[in-house]
């Protein structure tokens, strides 16, 4: 009896189709990496932690995924390159079913913990699968030995490409244009399409059909699923009406009516960046009000100020009342249509959109009240508390100039020396501070005021605004303070206890299926 040696596997790929498909893995691994934070941020915050977090997985699944994939090149052989893009797709696919409950899933475990964790259930398989595509196309690509090494250095090359030109994509297209869901089922909808591709060039015989039919299915209903309503959030919370949702480069910024309590607020991803009485239009926020009251009691003769961080405008709309001119800095464009959309904001000096550290270089000119409010409790822009930043503030004071920072933080136990950090930085720019609570619990906002000139307030006086800040003034000291600088800067790592404390309350605040993708 003759026996017949089973035929060895012929590659039927092409080398541009091979390297097409590793082009395409390599710019969705870029694209599922950086909409994680659009995912996970609404829920945890974007901070070093949820980034560390994504970075992290990456890199896991990457090298979980090379791994793999070589071990399933060499050992299966009817295990294909198109088995893998689909598992890849479908993986990516129900991303935007699954994370709401992952979310909550994980929310005990707290923000370093639950980002983490949140990233690893989320996007561990689908970014495995993603990186198994290389040592395939290797495999498929490598005809002899001799030119295995530019096999490979071309494969990883070409996959680099593909991870810059969906970077760039989604940067500067796909996200001003679209949402996360949208492009998440758009990305699995283009795997799905490559999976067909694959499926019908690799070895095509009677059977391929049986294997294609329901690669072209699955990528209807994706298809379907993408133009309907699922691409779409609708997540409808008793009590809260969304007025606006929108997701730009800094986020997903959200204006939202509680019914129950008649407050309208203006969220970005997980922070509260402004709070109204729907009713009478003031701002509910306790630290705007001493803001509001800072220059009729120390400078009188105030004509000219600065903001920023503009949240919903209501401080620039209070120094108007009192005849000051206001130049407002808001990095976020989505923020500042809001402001003026719903929050009543009337801009009355320059109107900027950008990053205050780079939109103060062009300012020439000097202000008698800088406002600095970019520090809401939640995801804080670190680089604005450091000294080269504050010394770039305080050249922009006249002689009696008053800057006035807004900061969360603790008085006492963890946590704490971030505040006097924030202090020790300020008393190395200016000379002369004081600091102000707005409620004298542990876990309150500080009003720090900061200037060339002397701060006096008058005690026995009948005028309440001063009385009120004699009785909320807090001393402090900068022991257990570091100065904050660009080069040194770990206020991520000093602020836990608080980015916690905060996003509890937070989260009470906020019904968390407005969070979810």
């Amino acid at each position: 009896m003759q026996i017949q040696t089973p035929t060895k596997y012929q590659p039927t790929l092409s080398k541009s189709l091979l390297y097409f498909t590793i082009t395409i893995s390599g710019g969705a691994v870029m694209i599922l990496e950086l909409l994680g934070t659009r995912i996970i941020a609404p829920y945890y915050g974007v901070s070093l932690y949820v980034w560390t977090a994504l970075i992290s997985v990456t890199m896991v699944s990457l090298a979980l995924g090379y791994y793999v994939g070589g071990y399933l090149a060499d050992r299966f052989k009817r295990f294909r390159l198109a088995h893998v893009i689909l598992i890849a797709a479908l993986t990516t696919l129900v991303i935007p079913f699954i994370s709401g409950y992952v979310l909550e899933l994980t929310n005990p475990l707290g923000i370093r913990g639950g980002a983490f964790v949140s990233a690893l259930l989320l996007f561990t398989i689908p970014l495995t699968a993603l990186a198994m595509v290389g040592p395939f196309v290797i495999k498929l690509a490598t005809r002899d030995i001799t030119g295995v090494g530019r096999i490979v250095g071309s494969t990883y090359a070409v996959s680099t490409v593909g991870s810059v030109l969906g970077t760039l994509l989604l940067a500067f297209y796909l996200l001003p244009s679209f949402g996360t869901r949208a492009i998440i089922f758009s990305t699995s909808i283009v795997l799905m399409l490559l999976a067909i591709l694959l499926s019908l060039r690799d070895k095509p015989d009677a059977n391929n059909s049986w294997n294609t039919l329901p690669l072209v299915f699955i990528a209807v209903c994706a298809f379907a699923m993408s133009a309907s309503s699922f691409a779409r959030p609708n997540q409808p919370a008793k009590d809260f009406t969304v007025l606006h949702a929108e997701e730009g480069h800094y986020g997903w910024v959200r204006v939202i009516d509680d019914e129950k309590k008649g407050a309208r607020l203006l969220v970005s991803d997980s922070s509260v960046l402004s709070a109204m009485d729907i009713a009478h239009g003031r701002s509910l926020l306790g630290y705007q009000a001493i803001l509001g009251i800072v220059p009729r009691v120390f400078r009188p003769t105030t004509t000219q100020a600065l903001l920023i961080g503009l949240g919903g405008g209501h401080v620039a709309r209070d120094l108007k009342a009192k005849g000051i001119e206001t130049d407002t800095i808001e990095i976020d464009p989505i923020v500042a249509d809001m402001a003026k959309r719903f929050f009543n904001f009337t801009p009355t000096g320059q109107f900027i959109v950008g990053d205050a550290r780079y939109e103060i270089k062009s300012l020439d000119k000097q202000y008698d009240f800088i406002i600095h409010d970019c520090f809401t409790g939640g995801s804080e822009p670190t680089h604005m508390l450091t000294v080269e930043m504050l010394t770039q503030l305080r050249n922009m004071l006249t002689q009696q100039g008053v800057l006035a920072l807004n900061y969360v933080g603790y008085t006492q136990g963890e946590g704490a020396n971030a505040v006097t950090s924030v202090y020790k930085t300020l008393a190395t720019v200016l000379p002369n501070i004081r600091v102000f609570v707005t409620d004298k619990g542990d876990f309150t906002d500080f009003i720090f005021l900061a200037s060339k000139g002397s701060l006096t307030l008058q005690a026995g006086t009948q005028d309440k605004a001063t009385n009120w800040l004699l009785e909320h003034e807090y001393t402090m000291t900068d022991k257990d303070g570091i100065v904050i600088t660009d080069d040194f800067n770990p206020m991520e790592s000093m602020q836990v206890r608080k980015a916690e404390s905060y996003r509890k309350i937070f989260m009470d605040r906020i019904a968390p299926e407005l969070l979810f993708l």
